[in-house]
């Protein structure tokens, strides 16, 4: 951490720069002696990468950006503020703290809460900001956070950990237990120190496989943002047998979109198919990601077109379904010649739903282009025929 980059005129020249050509200003270098040009590189990328995903810290004055993978890795404001909602009582243990996102949030409903942070120079960071943003209930704690644990004779509300996705050799990892740290191996000291533990996972992990490598699960969060699922998180509560419970929540710009079910009940619902009727419904990307299929059409009296195909339709229209909803124009049989005669102008939205052809190889095929009122779902109905689902969106 250079200290000289917090001088008001570095500062400045930080904020001016922010849509300044970063190759350009690194040929000319740094204008201040103290500071390298790679820094003030690092400083504008890092801060420029906040902008929307960490306005607080945008807009904070003296605030010092880490390396932009930090940034990039960090939760965003609209997450943390979500997890922040999970929690309350006196005391939490961030045990991977990081920029400090989560914790700051933590903060506002924990009265006591410990960040741990193995890179001295990033603690360090962590530790200058809070003070700007007026933090002042958090302990920093420069080491690893399970060692800690194991260190010293203290127990918390709750343990909140989000394991690194990478191996040694910074190569993506898909299972929990190949995380670092190792959670599943580690619970048992885990559960020694709090019987609340919350842990954050990439959503390309697979639910069941994750449930199977922990114990104790109680709830699984699904978080969307704009339709993008950002993040699972395993709620954990020692001694916890009974149902897993699933919440998903798809945050939108002015509302949010929230639907759960019981892992047991989705097993063994009865299912129900039917073909197209007046509307077609697209679950948003949270509820795609929980599995739970078939307990959409019970809670909203809809019918699924097809066992693998995840659209749902009915006669009545439900405002308040969670995720997109069409009412449907034209069904037609996967035909080139037949579609384009339906689209002159040869543009639509189009997506696919189990069907054996991607958006990129229709596109290709058809030469249709993206945009338009239109909105096409390529798919199977229940009869296994591969038809085309012409729609108009109700927003």
């Amino acid at each position: 951490m250079n200290p000289n980059i917090l001088r008001t005129e570095v500062q400045d020249f930080i904020k001016s720069n922010l849509n300044t050509e970063i190759s350009a200003m690194i040929f000319k270098g740094s204008p201040f002696p103290e500071i390298t040009v790679q820094e003030l590189a690092n400083q504008i990328i890092a801060k420029g990468k906040s902008v929307k995903k960490l306005p607080t810290w945008f807009h904070q004055n003296n605030i010092y950006f880490p390396q932009k993978i930090s940034i990039e890795q960090t939760s965003s404001e609209i997450t943390a503020l979500y997890k922040s909602e999970l929690v309350e009582g006196n005391s939490l243990i961030d045990l991977s703290g990081g920029f400090g996102v989560d914790t700051y949030y933590f903060s506002k409903k924990i009265k006591k809460v410990t960040h741990c942070e193995i890179n001295k120079d990033l603690s360090k960071i962590v530790g200058h900001n809070f003070k700007q943003l007026e933090t002042n209930n958090v302990t920093l704690i420069n080491e690893d956070g399970i060692q800690y644990l194991k260190d010293n004779d203290v127990t918390y509300d709750y343990i909140y950990i989000d394991p690194s996705r990478r191996d040694a050799t910074k190569n993506k990892v898909f299972l929990l237990k190949d995380c670092t740290p190792n959670v599943p191996e580690t619970l048992d000291i885990l559960f020694s120190k709090s019987e609340n533990i919350i842990i954050k996972t990439s959503p390309i992990l697979d639910i069941t496989s994750t449930i199977n490598e922990l114990s104790c699960t109680k709830e699984i969060h699904i978080v969307a943002v704009n339709n993008e699922v950002k993040e699972l998180l395993f709620v954990l509560k020692k001694g916890f047998t009974d149902n897993i419970r699933i919440k998903t929540i798809n945050i939108l710009k002015d509302k949010k979109q929230e639907f759960q079910f019981e892992i047991s009940n989705e097993q063994s619902l009865h299912k129900e198919y039917a073909f197209p009727k007046k509307y077609l419904y697209e679950p948003n990307a949270a509820i795609l990601k929980s599995g739970g299929f078939h307990e959409i059409p019970q809670i909203f009296e809809l019918q699924k077109l097809h066992e693998h195909t995840h659209l749902y339709t009915s006669d009545n229209l439900i405002d308040d379904f969670p995720g997109r909803k069409f009412q449907i124009e034209k069904i037609m049989p996967y035909n080139k010649k037949q579609l384009l005669k339906y689209l002159p102008e040869k543009k639509a939205n189009i997506t696919v739903r189990n069907f054996p052809k991607t958006v990129a190889q229709i596109r290709k095929e058809t030469k249709i282009k993206d945009g338009g009122e239109i909105y096409i779902f390529f798919t199977k109905l229940q009869d296994n025929s591969k038809v085309l689902i012409i729609n108009n969106k109700i927003n």
